[in-house]
Formats: C-alpha cells, sequence, structure tokens
C-alpha cells in the first residue's frame, strides 16, 4: 500500500506559528523532504523533532522525486517542506505533487503562513480577486514583458522581490502602470515587520537608493475597469462642452467625458473642436 505525501506549511518568521498539527505531522512520518536541511534542522530542533531528511530543491527535482516517489510507492510517508511557507507555491515542491498526481500517490496538505495572503490582508488594497505572480525574472527584458503582459489585469496583483532588485522593480512598474497605488509588506511575522503604503511613484523615488531590507512582498493596485459607455458621442461630446463652459479646457473636457461615458478622448476632442469652430465662425 502507498504512503503519502503530506505538504507541511512552516512559520515565515515566527516560530510561535507553527502549528500542533504540523509537529505532529514532521514528527510520524518517515522522512522530510526539505529545500534546505541547513535551515529546517533549526526548526526540527526547536520543536525537538528527529525525523531524517533528503533535500529536495529547483536542482534535483526530477532524479530526488523519482527516489521520494518510489519510497512512497513502497509504503512510506513524506512531509515536504520548504525554507518558510507553504511548499509548492512558487517553489520546486509543485514538481513533486506534479509527479506524485500522476502516480497516483495520495498527498495532504497541513495548512500554515503564507506570504502571498498574510501581505494580502493587512495591505489596504482590494482583497476579493487577486492574481499571485511570484517572483520577477531577473532578467531585464523578461521581467519587463511579464510587467506589460499584466497592464490592464484590474485585480489586485502579489509579487515576491529581492530587496536588491527592489529597486529597479518599481522603476520598472512605474514605467509599465503609471501612477497606481502600491503596498511595499516587508519582514512579515517578525520583530520589524512593515507595511509601507504608497504610490508607485513616491515608492521610486523613496527606494531608489536600495534603503528596504528584508523579505519583501509588493501588493499593486489593478487597472481600472473600463469606463461603460454611457448614451451617444453626441451625448459625451455635450458634457465636455458643458464642461468647457464650466472652465475646463478642451482637452482637459474630452479628458474627464471620455472617463465618465467610455468613448474615446480623441473623438470626443476632435467633434468638440468643430462645435467650437463653427459657433466662432457664427
Amino acid at each position: 500500500m502507498s504512503g503519502k505525501l503530506f505538504v507541511v506549511g512552516t512559520p515565515i518568521g515566527n516560530l510561535s506559528d507553527f502549528s500542533p498539527r504540523a509537529i505532529e505531522t514532521l514528527s510520524g512520518v518517515d522522512f522530510i523532504a526539505a529545500e534546505d536541511t541547513r535551515v529546517t534542522i533549526k526548526l526540527l530542533n526547536k520543536f525537538d523533532i528527529h525525523t531524517p531528511m533528503v533535500s529536495y530543491h529547483k536542482f534535483n527535482t526530477r532524479e530526488q522525486g523519482d527516489e521520494i516517489c518510489r519510497r512512497l510507492e513502497n509504503g512510506e510517508n513524506c512531509a515536504i517542506v520548504t525554507d518558510a511557507g507553504m511548499p509548492c507555491i512558487s517553489d520546486p515542491g509543485e514538481i513533486l505533487v506534479r509527479q506524485c498526481a500522476e502516480r497516483h500517490i495520495p498527498v495532504c496538505v497541513v495548512p500554515g503562513p503564507t506570504a502571498l495572503a498574510s501581505a494580502l490582508a493587512i495591505s489596504g488594497l482590494p482583497t476579493g480577486r487577486f492574481a499571485f505572480e511570484g517572483f520577477l525574472s531577473v532578467n531585464k527584458p523578461g521581467r519587463r514583458e511579464h510587467l506589460l503582459s499584466l497592464k490592464n489585469e484590474e485585480r489586485t496583483m502579489i509579487f515576491y522581490e529581492a530587496p536588491h532588485k527592489l529597486a529597479s522593480t518599481l522603476k520598472d512598474m512605474y514605467r509599465c502602470f503609471g501612477n497606481r497605488r502600491i503596498s511595499i509588506v516587508r519582514e512579515l511575522t517578525k520583530i520589524h515587520e512593515e507595511v509601507i503604503r504608497t504610490t508607485l511613484e513616491e515608492a521610486v523615488e523613496r527606494y531608489a537608493d536600495g534603503s528596504v531590507k528584508g523579505e519583501i512582498v509588493l501588493i499593486l493596485e489593478g487597472a481600472e475597469k473600463p469606463a461603460v459607455q454611457d448614451g451617444t458621442l453626441e451625448d459625451a461630446v455635450r458634457l465636455a462642452a458643458d464642461l468647457c463652459a464650466s472652465g475646463a479646457s478642451s482637452s482637459d473636457a474630452a479628458k474627464e467625458s471620455a472617463r465618465l461615458t467610455g468613448f474615446k478622448k480623441g473623438d470626443i476632442y476632435k467633434e468638440l473642436l468643430a462645435i467650437q469652430d463653427r459657433e466662432e465662425k457664427g
């Protein structure tokens, strides 16, 4: 009879967040597959857990994954853990879960802390719908291509980022998205936990020197929903004309009317100028 793979969440900073069920699971399985055994041994020692470990990381997923699956098929139970948080989320553990699924090996989850949900919860940005984008590429063209693909994404977006890349990432985001709201969440559950609620423009200026340290999650405001066209283009032009009568410039009036009605600014502006030209000649 096949054993089981247990996907076990571990603390992302505060060891008090380690659940009793997680401790029981790691103590009871036959072996633990750890991203970095040097990191995991500190956790095991803290909770007096003596289960043997094997190393499982992005450089040995296929070879070690096959060996882990072989042991599971022979009846052993294994727990997979990452250095912090939930395995398999932006983590090579997803490959092991897929291998188990392909080989019909049971997989169970022992939930634990996860940085993306925790950061989103305290970001102050909309949480009803969100898109988790993980780590951006270290390759500049790849990173910008990724960001450009999200330009019209209306959901709140979540990114993981390393502190030494934060300044360049913020600049790329500002170039791509304009001045949206962003929350920079750092050192979750640790002594220096901090939520910096700001805008991309301010963040670019404030953190150009690379002053932010620690583990970072970026929560970015989604794109505005396109305005739904209400009425006709004639109505939109009439609205723009009323705004001009109140003192707005033709360009600003056309822009505001476009925002409110959903018609293109250029179309409104063209018709508005035509009306103004006729009035001047008349």
